[in-house]
């Protein structure tokens, strides 16, 4: 079965150790940890380095690399360094930048940085973001050439773009280290309605099998065995379970529940 970890998304409102403390507690074999450069500190590198080593937890990914037309490379970088330090397999990044062939640039640029730890650069694509749907990331990627480069996959973004789950499978499997995995609602939010849309990805998703994503068809489509990364960023989830652990627990339950089914 693949290993699943807690998305940092799934308890944003706590730190990196209540993170990580929750995914060992609920038995998440992962965790990630949401990185901001303006406000990451060193304690926050030590404290994160102490709570991994004490629950014997890998970390998957760091977030977010958000790349702006006006943002700051050293920004960027600070993420990625963090990643290192912490022993990080892979840094989500997405672009609001319209030009893609910068964002190409941008990318290209943090793999090169990135090269000592071997820290994946994973581009994720969504329609809140410049890089909308599956064919711009692939068109994004092709632009340079460098083993970090990957493509992450969330099946929120894939079915809200009208990505297709025949492209997905066609995608080379060395691009894909991990994946997210969540459920949604049927309704799609308007694309051009930007709230609306903001609030589907961080208040709207649902337990694996509890919406109306075709989650069987992707999970076959994607890699075998990859880790999961549970992306359940949920109001009902967070007002059910005020406490990280058990909401992290209540989402571990239901996925490997799914798993157990379908996998």
């Amino acid at each position: 079965m693949n290993p699943i970890s807690l998305a940092s998304g799934v308890v944003p409102e706590f730190g990196p150790v209540d993170t990580i403390e929750a995914a060992a507690a609920a038995g998440f074999d992962m965790v990630g940890l949401w990185v901001d450069p303006a406000e990451w500190t060193a304690a926050h590198t030590r404290d994160a380095r102490a709570a991994l080593a004490a629950t014997g937890l890998p970390l998957l990914d760091v977030e977010v690399i958000w790349i702006k037309p006006d943002a700051a490379m050293d920004d960027y970088r600070k993420v990625i360094d963090v990643g290192a330090e912490l022993g990080a397999k892979n840094v989500l990044c997405v672009s609001s930048d319209p030009d893609h062939a910068r964002t190409a640039d941008v990318l290209a640029s943090l793999c090169r940085h990135a090269e000592d730890s071997a820290i994946r650069v994973a581009l994720e694509f969504g329609i809140f973001t410049e890089v909308k749907n599956l064919t711009q990331a692939q068109a994004v990627l092709d632009r340079f050439d460098h083993p970090l480069r990957a493509l992450l996959i969330d099946p929120i973004h894939v079915d809200r773009s009208g990505t297709s789950i025949a492209d997905i499978a066609k995608i080379d499997p060395g691009l894909l280290p991990y994946a997210q995995f969540c459920d949604a609602p049927a309704e799609r939010p308007d694309p051009a309605d930007f709230g609306a849309v903001i609030r589907d990805a961080i208040d709207l998703r649902e337990q694996c099998g509890e919406g109306a994503l075709p989650l069987a068809e992707l999970y076959q489509a994607l890699p075998p065995g990859i880790p999961l990364a549970i992306e359940l960023r949920s109001l009902a989830l967070r007002e059910a379970f005020p406490h990280p652990a058990l909401r992290a627990s209540a989402v571990a339950d239901a996925t490997r529940r799914w798993l157990e089914a379908y996998a």
